[in-house]
């Protein structure tokens, strides 16, 4: 009989270091199967102290699944919660901890469809004319990390791991590790790069002073903090929060907003949805066939607006 706790903590490792799972990858599949062991235990014996991974049947597992859904889960909350023990069952059987999968039989559950949200052009436009209107924090920064942002459909996490020996010479492009540690190449708009431009001299400058306070050891990070230290994905999404808040644009967006709108305005300008699939860097095209329901939408409220028969002219 296998302990829970170890085999959890060795299937965490095995994903960091054989598959090379991001820390954000590997933080939800912890949450996830250690919620999964205590629902299970739960379920166990007084007398035991830990479930044991090979008397775990999948009604137990359905059990799990059940809960999470009387708890008012999310669809999407409980079909990753099922991805999760899928996996770490099926690393189970690969290394003979168990003999009998329990998970290979669970099914996922029903996910709504929701069309993502996404920004106009002009409240792009605004947002990323923010940080020069009103400049909270550092202008030259911000607006180079707004315009990477909607011009390459990055990641808020890959532009915080962006180097900036990753950056072309010409700074219109750069090499990118996205999920699963695969290299992509993103591309940057002429405002974008333009914008990165006045960015690096300012960031030359603080590293300087940086470098010289901390004995000439800096940081390789393309987006840097005022102090000089690598900006975290976290501290991108606080610097979109504030521009977005009331005091900039009053309309409050997270930095992946950022990505679903350079998917949609792909789509709508006729890119290959293929090419778009490629530019976001998912390994599904079904991930990327969210965003043609944006489009799908638009061209139907037309239809309806201008066709002598659509139901708004009725």
């Amino acid at each position: 009989m296998s302990d829970f706790t170890d085999l959890i903590e060795e299937f965490l490792a095995w994903q960091s270091g054989v598959r090379g799972l991001s820390e954000h990858s590997v933080a939800a599949y912890r949450s996830d199967l250690y919620a999964m062991a205590a629902m299970l235990k739960t379920n166990m014996p007084p007398q035991a102290k830990n479930p044991a991974c090979d008397t775990v049947t999948t009604e137990d597992l359905r059990a799990c699944i059940g809960a999470l859904s009387r708890q008012n889960k999310a669809a999407a909350s409980i079909n990753r919660f099922i991805a999760s023990v899928r996996n770490f069952f099926a690393y189970c059987r690969r290394f003979d901890y168990i003999k009998i999968d329990p998970a290979c039989d669970l099914k996922t559950v029903k996910n709504p469809v929701r069309v993502p949200k996404f920004m106009s052009a002009e409240e792009v436009d605004a947002l990323c004319a923010q940080p020069g209107q009103t400049p909270l924090l550092w202008p030259e920064r911000d607006t180079a990390l707004f315009e990477m942002l909607y011009s390459s459909g990055c990641r808020v996490s890959e532009l915080a791991q962006l180097k900036l020996g990753d950056v072309s010479a010409a700074y219109d492009s750069a090499l990118v590790r996205g999920k699963g540690g695969k290299d992509r190449r993103v591309f940057f708009s002429k405002e974008a790069c333009a914008a990165l431009k006045r960015y690096v001299a300012e960031r030359g400058k603080t590293i300087g002073k940086a470098g010289a306070q901390a004995g000439g050891k800096t940081t390789e990070a393309l987006f840097i903090n005022r102090k000089g230290g690598a900006l975290s994905a976290r501290g991108m999404r606080f610097i979109v929060s504030r521009y977005s808040s009331a005091e900039g644009t009053n309309r409050h967006v997270s930095p992946h907003v950022f990505r679903h709108t350079f998917a949609t305005a792909m789509l709508r300008s006729g890119a290959d949805i293929r090419a778009v699939q490629e530019m976001l860097g998912h390994s599904s095209i079904s991930t990327t066939q969210r965003y043609t329901h944006v489009t799908t939408e638009e061209l139907t409220a037309l239809y309806n607006r201008a066709h002598p028969h659509g139901s708004e002219n009725k």
